[in-house]
């Protein structure tokens, strides 16, 4: 398989499920013909944290694949998250996931790394064997720096030189290594394609990257292309306006108590946007507090975004 060009907007779309709990494939057809209208959308990563991907079944990660392909009637490349602890495993992940149609896997750490450590070489080995085993490329996703998962820099330039690996996706968020690390790995590995996802720190890292890989992009995918426009153009007040206008937003979507609670929030946004029914979720998610949704909602009209369903393709 070739790597792609993933330089623009990269939304990691929400899994859309039934009032009973079901994947929706047809709520899914929906939201990826949106997103898919943009053409500066450069590819969904499916799967993630975002898609609740690791609340799945095997045979309904792969269906999930198929169905965001479909949305888009393949023309626009669909990664999935390669989400299983063991290497082995992880493999056979990556090798279903080429079956269903995917184009690239983007690889996460091993769980048990979050919590203790990993032990020198083991990311570098995981990203060897699952690309040799199933021949996916792979972007390279950094974790916050507040984990045990994050890597050093040794390491990330390590895996950015293995053969497969073509991005990465940061979410490091810590700026001063943000500050001094990348640009060491943009003069080190001038190839590899840089990705924030820093949902809640987008202005501070919009300057320094190729593109944005985030769940956020499944909601207001307009300001995000207006952003990254900015961030490359180094236009500060321009970047500065967007993200004011977004910051109403940002708060009620990731300004909560867990960021695992933006996936309940992105819906209850796409609900308001017109483009979900509902925003059903699956355990251990819980729904959101009474009235979140009329405040994510309301941030959604201040921000201009209410009743702008539109696509702009080209």
């Amino acid at each position: 398989m070739e790597a792609l060009d993933l330089r623009g907007l990269v939304p990691a779309p929400v899994t859309p499920f039934t009032r009973d709990g079901e994947v929706d494939h047809a709520a899914i057809g929906r939201l990826g013909a949106w997103l898919g209208s943009f053409k500066e959308v450069k590819g969904f990563v499916v799967l993630g944290h975002a898609g609740e991907g690791t609340f799945l079944t095997p045979d309904e990660q792969s269906a999930v694949i198929e169905s965001f392909i479909k949305s888009v009637d393949g023309k626009i490349p669909v990664i999935a998250g390669i989400t299983t602890e063991g290497t082995k495993v992880a493999a056979l992940e990556a090798k279903r996931a080429v079956k269903a149609g995917a184009k690239a896997g983007l690889v996460y750490p091993s769980h048990g790394w979050l919590r203790f450590g990993y032990q020198k070489g083991a990311p570098q080995d995981r990203y060897r064997m699952i690309y040799q085993e199933s021949g996916l490329p792979l972007i390279l996703f950094q974790y916050p720096d507040a984990t045990k998962a994050t890597y050093n820099l040794e390491t990330q330039l390590d895996i950015a030189a293995l053969p497969g690996v073509f991005a990465m996706k940061n979410g490091v968020r810590n700026m001063r290594r943000w500050d001094t690390e990348i640009p060491v790995v943009r003069r080190e590995r001038p190839n590899l394609q840089i990705l924030t996802c820093h949902d809640e720190y987008l202005l501070h890292t919009m300057f320094d990257v190729d593109g944005a890989l985030v769940g956020y992009g499944t909601l207001t995918p307009e300001p995000l292309i207006e952003l990254i426009a900015a961030g490359k153009a180094r236009d500060y007040p321009k970047a500065r306006a967007i993200h004011d206008r977004l910051l109403p937003v940002t708060r009620t979507v990731y300004h909560r108590g867990s960021h695992m609670e933006a996936t309940v929030a992105l819906k209850h946004g796409l609900v308001a946007r017109g483009i979900l029914e509902h925003a059903t979720v699956r355990s251990p998610l819980l729904p959101l507090e009474p009235g979140a949704e009329v405040e994510i909602a309301d941030a959604l009209r201040a921000a201009g975004l209410i009743g702008q369903t539109q696509s702009r393709a080209a």
